[in-house]
Order: structure tokens, then C-alpha cells, then sequence
């Protein structure tokens, strides 16, 4: 009973102590939640198959996140003997390819949770082997598995329809008629994230806010095609979204931002970062409507002043929400905006890079008002006066550089 409560490592060091202990240690009903990850990242093959021989039916989590030696056969074993198995982490694990999804999906009918992430060799086969072995999937991260096109996604969706979180990040041959798929036959989902995603258009998107009325956070960082259309859709559809994410989307402007924030209230973290054709326009509406807003990045829009700032710092969120904002590279912003977030008693953190108004002076009266705030901010080095009877002036480095 005592050794249940024991992480890998220490359960490893008691299997020394004693013949006796190494039994107890050893049983597999206490190794039913793995994580290699911050143990041992080198292993080989025959550990996990050790493993799994050990844990057999015990075995519900697995992260072997990061361990480049293991591969196909390994997990073959792995798949054979933990049938039980839930959730699964190979993240990173560079060697597999289809034949594992293919022996999951042989296998492990309880699977719910898999994180395939940089696993480059895999395939639309490997979605479709899933789809028809493993229908209790919720969960799918195949981030930068570039060679997933509109097929895998189609075969994927058609046997795991409960999906509730999708990763598709990076992978850059999905066009919108991946999406319709998802849109048609996914009511389920809450996250789904198409960062970089280039060929993505409005087309797609609105497909997913009108099959998907769950959705809860939507990362579409990237995908520079989208308009004002897609917050519109959202707005109208999706009125449980709490994170949006749309860095680079650079065709974003007051208009879909005002539409949005009248109708997505539980609205709790928004990267704009880039958006450069919003205005305080936006701020307002978010300070109006959005009482939830916990994080906002406004890096890069140029079109922010001390207005907006104002507006967001007496803002139903400002008080007891708003954790961290960002503010790298807006020009117009000055040491006024510091002053009007002053009673935004829950911020933790603040990005002022490349602020050119901001002084040492106002963070500074800031730190007084909130004194474990994090403020990220440079300011470049004094250009050296002209050396005493030299002729020619003489620069920083900064300067040359430059």
C-alpha cells in the first residue's frame, strides 16, 4: 500500500534494499503511471518492453516523451502486453512510424490520450489504423507530422468522432476540406490548434465554428489567410471560447474584435500579437465585455496607445484577473500606461521590449504599486561621448551595427 504512492525513481531504489522489497517494489499494480521523461531520456527498446511485461494490464499512463532510442518493435511489445493502456506520450520519439499506430490500433482499444508530436515518419495510415482501432480517442496531438493530409483526417474523424482535443500544428499540407471533416463529424471539440497551418482559409474555419458549438480554444497563429469572417463566426457559434490565438494574422481588425467580444464573455487568453491593423477600439470592447481576460498579448500592434491601456486597466477584468500583458514593440505606449495599471492587483507580469517611451522612472512608480510584478523591459546602453581631442566621433557598437 505504501509503495503505490511512490514515484519510478524512488520505487527503483527500494527494489535494491531486499529481496522482499524488490517484489513489492517491482509488482505491476504500482506502476500503473509512468513518466520517463525527467528520469531517464536515453533508454533503449528492451526497457519499455521490460516494462511492459512488468505492468501487463496494470498500466494506464505511459509518457515516454523524448526517447529517441525507442522504436516500432518496442512499442509493438508495449502494445501486446498493456492493453489497458489510456494514455500514451511518444513525443518526440523520432523512430516510430505507422507500424506503431498500427499495433495500438490492433491492441489498445482504451487508448483516449496520444501525443505523436514530432514523429515525422507518420502517415495517413497511421490516423487511419487509429480510426478503426482506437474509437474512445479524445485527444490527438500530431504536431509537425507534415505528411498528414486531408485523407488521414478524413479516416481519423469518421471512427473517432469523440474527439475533444486536436493538435494539428505545423502541419502544413492541410487545406480547408480537412477542416469540413472535422467540422462535420467532431461535435465534441473543445481545443484545436492550426498554428501554421498556411493554407487554412475562412472557408475552413467557419466549418469548424459551425460544427463545433464546444469549442473552448482555437490557436490559429499563422495562418495569415483569415479575415474578420472567422470572428465573426466564432462569436456567433462558439460562445464557450475562453482562449483565442492569432498571432500573424495580420487581415484581423476592430470590427471581427468588437463582434467577438460581445459574444465570447469567458474569454480568458488572447494573443494578437501582430494584429497591426488593430486600435483601442479593441481594447474597449474587451474591457467592456470580457470580465475574464486573464492574458493578452499585444506585441507588435503599433496602433495601441495609453488610451486603450486605460480603458483595459479600469476594465471589469483589471482588479482581480489580469495576469500578464504584453506590450513589446507598441511605439505609442508610455509611462501613462503603467500609471493606469496600477490597480491591477492580479498582474504578474509585464512585456515592454522595444517600448521606445517607457522610462526606468515609471516602471519604477509601477514596482511601488506592485511590488512582485515581473517587467520585462531593455534599454540600450549610453552612446559614449567623442573621445577628448580625437577629431573623429566615435560610436557604440550598437551604433556600428546599425
Amino acid at each position: 500500500r505504501i509503495f503505490s504512492f511512490l514515484d519510478v525513481v524512488t520505487l527503483c531504489r527500494c527494489a535494491q534494499v531486499s529481496r522482499a522489497w524488490n517484489v513489492l517494489a517491482l509488482d505491476g499494480s504500482n506502476w500503473q503511471r509512468i513518466d520517463l521523461f525527467d528520469f531517464q531520456r536515453d533508454i533503449e527498446g528492451r526497457v519499455v518492453e521490460n516494462i511492459s511485461k512488468r505492468c501487463g494490464g496494470f498500466l494506464r499512463k505511459l509518457s515516454l516523451r523524448g526517447c529517441l532510442g525507442v522504436g516500432d518493435n518496442a512499442l509493438r511489445t508495449f502494445a501486446q502486453n498493456c492493453r489497458n493502456i489510456e494514455v500514451l506520450n511518444l513525443n518526440g520519439c523520432t523512430k516510430i512510424t505507422d507500424a506503431t499506430c498500427t499495433s495500438l490500433s490492433k491492441f489498445c482499444s482504451k487508448l483516449r490520450h496520444l501525443d505523436l508530436a514530432s514523429c515525422t515518419s507518420i502517415t495517413n495510415l497511421s490516423l487511419k489504423a487509429l480510426s478503426e482501432g482506437c474509437p474512445l480517442l479524445e485527444q490527438l496531438i500530431i504536431s509537425w507530422c507534415d505528411q498528414v493530409t486531408k485523407d488521414g483526417i478524413q479516416a481519423l474523424v469518421r471512427g473517432c468522432g469523440g474527439l475533444k482535443a486536436l493538435s494539428l500544428k505545423g502541419c502544413t499540407q492541410l487545406e480547408d476540406e480537412a477542416l469540413k471533416y472535422i467540422g462535420a463529424h467532431c461535435p465534441e471539440l473543445v481545443t484545436l490548434n492550426l498554428q501554421t497551418c498556411l493554407q487554412i482559409t475562412d472557408e475552413g474555419l467557419i466549418t469548424i465554428c459551425r460544427g463545433c458549438h464546444k469549442l473552448q480554444s482555437l490557436c490559429a497563429s499563422g495562418c495569415s489567410n483569415i479575415t474578420d469572417a472567422i470572428l465573426n463566426a466564432l462569436g456567433q457559434n462558439c460562445p464557450r471560447l475562453r482562449i483565442l490565438e492569432v498571432a500573424r494574422c495580420s487581415q484581423l481588425t476592430d470590427v471581427g474584435f468588437t463582434t467577438l467580444a460581445r459574444n465570447c464573455h469567458e474569454l480568458e487568453k488572447m494573443d494578437l500579437e501582430e494584429c497591426v491593423q488593430i486600435t483601442d477600439s479593441t481594447l474597449i470592447q474587451l474591457s467592456i465585455h470580457c470580465p475574464r481576460l486573464q492574458v493578452l498579448s499585444l506585441s507588435h500592434c503599433e496602433l495601441i496607445t495609453d488610451d486603450g491601456i486605460r480603458h483595459l486597466g479600469n476594465g471589469a477584468c483589471a482588479h482581480d484577473r489580469l495576469e500578464v500583458i504584453e506590450l513589446d514593440n507598441c511605439p505609442l505606449i508610455t509611462d501613462a500606461s503603467l500609471e493606469h495599471l496600477k490597480s491591477c492587483h492580479s498582474l504578474e507580469r509585464i512585456e515592454l521590449y522595444d517600448c521606445q517611451q517607457i522610462t526606468r522612472a515609471g516602471i519604477k512608480r509601477l514596482r511601488t504599486h506592485l511590488p512582485n510584478i515581473k517587467v520585462h523591459a531593455y534599454f540600450a546602453p549610453v552612446t559614449p561621448p567623442p573621445s577628448v581631442g580625437g577629431s573623429r566621433q566615435r560610436f557604440c557598437r550598437c551604433c556600428i551595427i546599425l
